[in-house]
């Protein structure tokens, strides 16, 4: 199973300096990959809680950092497909592609937030169909030398879109969502799967079960397919038994990796951007990097 790293693009340790601080030695120690996620706002009357609270831009972010990199591969986890038109977003994929001299991998989701909806003037309904159509959409793009694509949402006229992606025929498709539609969908049309930060680690192998059933039921191999977990990781010294999985001490995070892996996850990144002692409002910055960088040191591939 390999290994990535959250990439700071949350709160006020979301610096440059960081971004690179940590994506420079993240590759140096061997990790797989780094990822970034999307939030477009926070609502003033609700609290989602301080990780969702200051988020930059993914791509602009992943971007940056390919600039300092050359081996770790770059994902998103996730990017919500309704906020865009598959040519915008497949140019823009595209690009970033092509910087990262092909390590990109694209995690799409559909959005949960109705506030993001209304801000994007997209409307909420209908979800599903219209991202499996993006799916659709984006592979015509990326694959056909003369693009004419016509849906049910999204129509491209005949023309040329080019460059085409560094990876072929395009970058790694991975769908996002917990529902037993979303997973089937995810074995169906993408590359993989990524979890969402709420789900359950001691049975996510009974998604996995789902979404490989189902590229097992279209007649696509399901040993080619990804599964990437979004690490939730809190260290703590005690060794308390009273915890969610990947809190705690080192030892019972080990451990709780390794039961991960045995349920068919391919990819866990261990993302500090979800831990509040990282990303909470009072946090020294500072403060926050040293816990980022411990967890670097102490979960290192190399060890």
């Amino acid at each position: 199973m390999d290994l990535g790293v959250g990439l700071p693009v949350s709160g006020a340790w979301a610096t440059p300096a960081n971004m690179r601080r940590i994506a420079t030695q993240a590759e140096e120690m061997g990790y797989a990959s780094l990822w970034t996620f999307q939030r477009l706002l926070h609502p003033v009357d609700t609290d989602w809680g301080p990780v969702y609270h200051a988020v930059h831009d993914p791509l602009t972010a992943l971007a940056y950092v390919a600039g300092v990199t050359d081996r770790i591969r770059l994902g998103l986890a996730v990017v919500n497909l309704p906020f865009y038109a598959p040519i915008v977003l497949a140019k823009a994929l595209t690009t970033l592609d092509i910087v990262s001299r092909g390590r990109l991998d694209v995690g799409l989701g559909l959005g949960w937030s109705p506030e993001e909806f209304q801000a994007t003037s997209v409307p909420y309904a209908r979800r599903g169909a219209r991202g499996e159509e993006f799916v659709a959409c984006l592979k015509a793009i990326w694959t056909q030398p003369e693009v004419e694509f016509s849906g049910t949402f999204y129509t491209v006229p005949r023309c040329r879109v080019d460059p085409k992606p560094a990876q072929s025929p395009h970058p790694p498709l991975l769908l996002g969502g917990a529902a037993e539609r979303a997973l089937r969908r995810a074995g169906r049309v993408a590359d993989g799967w990524i979890s969402s930060s709420r789900a359950d680690l001691t049975s996510i192998g009974k998604s996995i079960d789902v979404v490989r059933s189902e590229a097992a039921d279209a007649g696509r191999d399901p040993d080619a397919l990804r599964f990437v977990v979004r690490g939730v990781v809190r260290l703590r010294g005690d060794a308390s038994q009273d915890r969610k999985p990947l809190q705690g001490n080192v030892e019972q995070i080990r451990h709780d990796l390794a039961t991960i892996e045995a349920q068919g996850v391919t990819e866990v990144f261990l993302d500090g951007n979800y831990n509040p002692d990282i990303v909470g409002p009072d946090v020294d910055p500072a403060e926050s990097m040293d816990r980022a960088q411990q967890l670097l040191e102490d979960f290192a591939p190399r060890h």
